[in-house]
């Protein structure tokens, strides 16, 4: 096989080709509408990368991302398709914030009750979800959709209920301080901290200036254990299996209604962790009336499938995703192109990679044609030896 398919077969090559593709499209664009696009990327990664604040920034953007995504991912396995990560991401924050405003027990209770209460709140909507799918085969899209809407009009009840509202506010009152999972709270504003960090700048600038937090490493792992479980464990191997064919797998022995309420649980519990994470990790640690959803659950959806519904390629894809957003603010502020230009580029690269599968497809038919060159080659060389032969005698 030549070196140009093997590399156009491994998975990273369709990923790679669609965010190329993705910033392609996005060039023709900016170009299009009178904006130099490499001002613009340069203006997109200065403001995703630029400074340390900025990269703190998208690590906090992309922890919301890379548990959603992830959890559309697992579910996926199982051949679902949980657009209801919206809804399970609102309910973990709205659990969040009505245990973690009412108990004020020390950090290392604290912190773990209110994030598993807020994981908790999302495994019940998925668990319900794929309940209702396992037990009278209704869609788990139409469900979905619907709880998302449920989960939000929850919110807002929370919202203005008299126990949780803020005086004078659209939002609730704040958890409780014990519940916050910034790194360094207190020592990094106090005099100490800020001598301590005056040396480091650079650490100062991402710690002082943001709520940079734990959450990252917790999505980290988070996503690495769905990883395992799906590829190192039974649990893992029949939510596979049910995925690929419920027939065959139910003929097996496996129990399809069980694995996919499992299923659901395991995505809308990661959801509900995206959620609670939130509220503890970054300000104002409260939830707020919703107008509209806020799309971390529906870019989960972009994150899963720019990684190829990998939970491991949800890393980096997280990490993209979240440059892409938060350096996309700074293209509308340095040259005054639209904002709209970046979602463009990004339903691009999901576009692409929705069509993954014709690259592998392009690299069989690149070997396809090498193969045949080398047998007409091959055949020339013989049919020219022949020749000589002939009239050698």
């Amino acid at each position: 096989m030549s070196p140009v398919a093997k590399i156009l077969k491994k998975p990273i090559a369709s990923a790679v080709i669609a965010i190329l593709f993705g910033f392609c499209v996005a060039a023709v664009i900016l170009a299009s509408a009178g904006y130099d696009p490499i001002g613009s990327f340069a203006a997109l990664f200065n403001g995703a990368f630029g400074k340390p604040k900025y990269i703190s920034n998208v690590i906090i953007k992309a922890t919301p991302l890379l548990l959603t995504g992830s959890a559309v991912a697992f579910a996926y396995k199982a051949g679902l398709f949980n657009i209801g990560g919206e809804g399970q991401y609102i309910a973990g924050t709205v659990l969040a914030v009505v245990v973690g405003s009412q108990i004020n027990l020390p950090a290392p209770l604290q912190i773990p009750i209110v994030i598993l209460v807020g994981t908790l709140g999302g495994a019940v909507l998925g668990g319900l979800v794929g309940w209702l799918k396992a037990r009278f085969g209704i869609h788990e899209v139409i469900t979905s959709i619907m709880f998302n809407w449920i989960a939000l009009y929850l919110n807002n009840f929370v919202v203005q209920t008299d126990l949780f509202h803020k005086a004078n506010s659209t939002a609730t009152i704040p958890v409780n301080d014990s519940s916050f999972t910034m790194l360094l709270p207190n020592w990094k504003v106090s005099k100490e901290g800020m001598n301590a960090l005056s040396g480091i700048p650079w650490f100062k600038e991402m710690l002082v200036k943001t709520d940079m937090n734990v959450g990252i490493i917790v999505a980290i792992v988070a996503a690495v254990f769905i990883w395992w479980l799906l590829t190192r464990t039974k649990v893992g191997y029949e939510i596979r299996a049910v995925g690929l064919n419920k027939d065959a797998a139910q003929f097996a022995g496996i129990s399809v209604e069980k694995n996919v309420v499992l299923c659901m649980v395991i995505s809308g519990a990661l959801c509900g962790l995206a959620g609670a994470l939130t509220i503890t990790g970054t300000s104002p640690h409260s939830i707020s009336t919703l107008a509209a959803f806020e799309n971390n659950g529906f870019n989960g959806l972009s994150v899963a499938f720019i990684a190829g519904c990998s939970p491991i390629g949800c890393i980096p894809a997280s990490f993209l995703f979240a440059g892409l957003i938060y350096g996309g603010q700074s293209v509308q502020q340095v040259m005054g192109a639209p904002t709209e230009i970046i979602n463009i580029m990004i339903g691009t690269i999901v576009f692409f990679m929705a069509l993954g599968g014709i690259v592998p497809m392009l690299a069989e038919r690149i070997e396809r044609k090498r193969k045949l060159q080398a047998e007409e080659a091959a055949k020339a060389a013989a049919a020219s030896a022949g020749k000589e032969d002939d009239d050698a005698q």
